[in-house]
């Protein structure tokens, strides 16, 4: 090939930039899949698509695409600004070793970080299990009956455990009591939620709270300055005098020394599974976890994985009580929970997996004996350090100040509490070295650390040790070897169905390319290591980084101000409606109490209304699925004094860009209200069109949808939050408020400042890959793809809504109720036989019962999007031979998929259809061929049997009956 010396060094660049390895087909099949739709460039077909009025006229103002390798360096000189040092600082954050096996497999695995929320259940067999032992694990430790598969964190787990206690508790009192000791975080974030439900919430020290009425009260055990309380008594006088709800805040590894709070009262343990091998990522994505009397099962936030059997009687695991699920109960919720911390939760099970009991009790009493240690040398020098602890010393009666800046010298942070004492957290980190260092900055030499050892008493009350046992299961004392841990995660991934084998076709959720570059540098120390309190000084990195991204996002929106806080869609939401809230307010507009939502909107938009304390008044869609301008216009006017705002979702949950949503903005603001845009589909905009331009007020953003953070098989996510100038000051604060300051502004709606931030990076190595160019040319891809898709399947499944020129925007809904009428096959049906192709199934009968919602992104190549296409033609041609009678209505391939290994091979086949229909319907299956573990999931049977933890050793021998009976481990 000869070299052309007038081609432009620019040119050549070019092609080393991401943007070609990001968008699935390249020129020539843009070209030919252009012409399939009818459209001669994106720019055409954009044009078509996209309403002139909303339309961005000049390009976004970003850098260009560069390419891997400057991105990278790029992003290590911003990850080089932060300062690492150990850090005492504790208050629920600890250092932690992340077993390098689960670093490997699990964190660094796209098999684990690509896959999808559980809800299909027969793809989704091995983190389901992994998920199983998380909630075995919380259950155990805690001594409760039951446990979920993980929340968002520590402060929003004890948000939630509040509103439990209060629709649990049968007291009338709207009091909820917290204790003097809980985390700082978490006191903050409970009085975020509780002012607008009207929950009156008040700190106390203990005798007050029996002194009074309450429907609940909240317990840290350990305290946030370390103290361990027997409560024992104090829970029994409390139930006696109100029979409120006692909720208790806690420390996994402290409990496999210390009596669980299930053990002396407790109805709610919630809590953080952070120092269980996840790092401190300067605040998150860690996974809290929230356990209970089984009594409050079906109304327990978040979600619950089960065990229900298959279509052959065998265990199989599934998301269970699926319609507690707040985006179901719609303004009918309690929660506006939507999501979970699966990636953290895996890897915080899997710790206890590899450790086993034995393991988490040798990692706890050497931590312990470390604290207890410099303890005894601290009080021999007449400092003061409390009596009772686990991990964290309270140490008083010294100049904090002079301490401190001692500490910095030795890059070492300890926890400010006030002018004469400090805060010391030991964890599974902590060396030798580090007890003599600190020793040190009290002016004490420590040589002989084993000769103390042997003077030193442990400092756990006596009276509190556990004596119970805990993960007994097989599971957690079996993979303590590398090899067998590295099968094991193995063998759990094979169950699978992630984006490392397949497209996942959801509609809504936008299952794109995570981009190996943009994860690389998680897992950097100048990232991981960071404690979410660590001085600014040595943040100076993410402070950069934040307000870069923010830039980008601010840029991307047309918004003004961005508040990166927010760790899920849902929390975005609702920090977006505590913004719009506070402003009218402020505005001397407290009776603006409305939220007006189409009936065509996710579920978390009412369940978030209601947390904010509005009245949630829905309004109509009309025949094409648009918003009915009409109906708002008459809402509008009937609330016209009590407005609070409009939830849209832009382009529309049913996959079109509506024409009238400059109009809609302009109603609701003659009104006074403001204009709240979900942005789940903001991956058809970036580029083309800005919310903040059009009218819109607020926004939360999906960055593990638009912006390239996995899902990591249900989470983590991050929700940001992105408003104009006038409700930029209502944004969460960064920090609690200070004892006795004012309580201007809005508190904080998770736990850590910044959220989820050390998976902030990926999205801003994705903007900075992508460039201005890449990300327009990524949406207009999107779009392409899209329609690409509801052009090819149109002769065999109609879509059931479209825009302007007969186009959808970035996703389709294929209308399958005319074949269950003709056939009796329904949507699901299809979505079981899609398994026997290899696929994960599109968003199934959201936002109209009966289709399914396919959404391709940019990210997949023709050759994907077609190998999709054909399955799907090919599962068309199997209903139409059951409309001409060659195939039986009940006996056929699709009521009996998806159709495992075992059952094809097995001796005897009774099917009225071939072994190879059943498992090779094309011919391509026969070189490449996913087996699902199990067979059809009974749903109904694992509702009516709620099972929720580690499967006994015998059923895997065939002994189902014992799951007649709800049971615990």
């Amino acid at each position: 090939m000869s070299h052309d010396p007038a081609s432009s060094l620019r040119s050549l660049e070019h092609h080393d930039a991401f943007i070609e390895r990001h968008i699935g087909p390249n020129d020539a099949e843009v070209a030919q899949m252009l012409r399939v739709i009818g459209h001669e460039s994106l720019e055409a077909m954009t044009d078509a698509i996209v309403p002139a009025a909303i339309k961005s006229p000049e390009p976004l103002a970003l850098p260009r695409a560069i390419s891997e390798v400057e991105a990278i360096a790029k992003i290590r000189t911003i990850a080089q600004r932060n300062k690492v040092f150990r850090s005492f600082i504790g208050q629920g954050y600890h250092g932690t070793h992340t077993p390098n096996v689960i670093l490997r497999n699990v964190l660094e695995n796209p098999g684990w970080y690509t896959a999808y929320t559980p809800y299909q259940a027969e793809i989704s067999q091995g983190r389901m299990e992994a998920l199983i032992n998380f909630q075995t694990m919380c259950a155990d430790l805690t001594g409760m009956e039951i446990a979920n598969a993980s929340l968002l964190d520590e402060a929003t787990a004890a948000a939630e455990a509040m509103t439990l206690a209060r629709r649990s508790s049968k007291a009338k009192s709207n009091v909820f009591f917290v204790a003097d000791d809980v985390l700082p975080q978490t006191l903050e974030v409970l009085s975020t939620r509780a002012e607008p439900l009207g929950i009156e919430l008040r700190s106390c020290s203990g005798e007050e709270a029996l002194e009074q009425d309450s429907f609940g009260v909240l317990l840290q055990y350990p305290g946030v300055n370390g103290v361990v309380r027997d409560y024992r008594e104090w829970v029994e006088r409390y139930r006696a005098r109100s029979g409120g709800i006692v909720c208790v805040a806690t420390d996994l590894l402290a409990l496999t020394l210390l009596t669980p709070p299930g053990e002396w009262g407790a109805d709610i343990v919630v809590g953080n599974t952070q120092r269980f091998g996840v790092p401190y990522g300067f605040g998150g994505p860690h996974a809290a976890f929230m356990a209970c009397r089984d009594a409050y099962k079906r109304s327990m936030p978040g979600r619950l994985i089960g065990v229900s059997v298959d279509a052959e009687g065998d265990p199989a695991y599934r998301l269970t009580l699926q319609t507690r699920e707040q985006h179901i109960r719609r303004e009918k919720a309690t929660s506006n929970i939507c999501t979970a911390q699966v990636l953290l939760a895996v890897m915080a099970a899997m710790y206890a997996v590899y450790h086993g009991p034995e393991g988490l009790v040798r990692i706890a009493h050497r931590t312990h004996r470390l604290a207890a240690i410099l303890a005894g040398v601290l009080s021999k020098t007449g400092i003061t350090v409390g009596e009772h602890f686990f991990d964290t010393l309270h140490v008083s009666g010294i100049d904090a100040a002079e301490l401190h800046r001692r500490a910095r010298d030795a890059h070492i942070n300890l926890r400010a509490i006030d002018s004469s004492s400090v805060g010391i957290s030991l964890d599974e980190t902590t060396t030798r070295e580090d007890v003599a260092a600190l020793a040190g900055l009290f002016g004490t030499e420590v040589t002989d650390i084993d000769g103390l050892d042997r003077q030193t008493a442990d400092a756990l009350p006596e009276g509190l040790l556990r004596k119970s046992r805990f993960l007994t299961h097989p599971v957690f004392n079996t993979h303590h070897s590398e090899h067998e841990m590295l099968r094991y995660l193995r063998s759990l991934a094979d169950k699978d169905l992630a984006m490392d084998r397949t497209m996942i076709p959801l509609g809504s959720c936008t299952m794109k390319l995570n981009a190996t570059a943009e994860m690389l540098p998680i897992t950097w120390p100048e990232f991981a290591n960071i404690h979410p309190l660590a001085p600014a000084e040595q943040t100076e990195g993410y402070k950069e980084l934040i307000d870069g991204l923010e830039a980008m996002l601010v840029e991307c929106t047309g918004y003004d101000a961005v508040s990166l806080q927010p760790n899920s869609g849902a929390q975005g939401e609702y920090a977006g409606l505590l913004a719009i809230r506070a402003y009218h307010r402020a505005n001397g507009q407290e009776q603006r109490d409305i939220c007006l939502i189409p009936e065509s909107a996710h579920g978390t938009n009412p369940a978030s209304s209601q947390l904010c304390g509005m009245k949630v008044v829905v309004t109509k869609c009309d025949a094409n699925g648009n918003v009915d301008v009409e109906d708002i216009r008459a809402q509008a006017e009937k609330y016209s004094d009590r407005i609070a705002a409009l939830m849209i979702t832009y382009p529309s949950t049913h996959g079109v860009f509506e024409e009238d949503v400059v109009e809609i903005c302009e109603i609701i603001h003659k009104h006074g209200g403001q204009v709240y845009t979900d942005g789940a589909n903001m991956n058809a905009l970036v580029g083309i069109a800005k919310p903040g331009k059009w009218g819109s007020d607020v926004s939360h953003l999906n960055l593990h949808k638009t912006f390239c953070i996995p899902h990591g098989g249900g989470g983590p996510g991050v929700g940001p939050c992105a408003v104009k100038s006038h409700l930029a000051p209502y944004l969460p604060r960064t920090a609690p408020r200070a004892e006795g300051g004012e309580d201007a502004g809005v508190g904080m709606v998770s736990a850590a400042a910044y959220g989820s931030a050390s998976i902030l990076p990926i999205s801003w190595m994705y903007i900075t890959l992508m460039g201005s160019q890449g990300l327009r040319k990524a949406t207009q891809v999107a779009l392409l793809n899209a329609n690409y898709v509801a052009k090819r399947l149109e002769p065999h499944y109609p879509t059931l809504y479209t825009g302007r020129n007969g186009l959808v925007a970035h996703e389709c809904i294929l209308d399958l109720r005319p074949l269950k009428d003709a056939t009796g096959i329904s949507a699901e049906d299809v979505t079981k036989r899609l398994v026997d192709f290899g696929f994960h199934a599109p968003t199934l009968a959201f936002p109209v019962a009966g289709t399914l919602m396919v959404e391709p992104t940019e990210s997949e190549s023709l050759h994907e999007l077609d190998r999709f296409i054909n399955a799907m033609i090919e599962i068309r041609q199997e209903i139409r031979a059951i409309e001409e009678g060659k195939l039986d209505r009940e006996d056929n391939p699709l009521k009996h998929a998806p159709h495992t290994a075992t059952q094809v091979t097995a001796s005897e086949w009774t099917r009225g259809y071939s072994r190879e229909l059943a498992a090779f319907p094309l011919d391509v299956l026969k070189r490449q061929k996913y087996w699902p573990p199990v067979a059809r999931v009974d749903n109904v049977y694992g509702d009516k049997n709620v099972f929720c933890s580690c499967v006994p050793i015998n059923e895997y021998e065939g002994e189902i009956e014992a799951f007649s009976e709800p049971m615990v481990s």
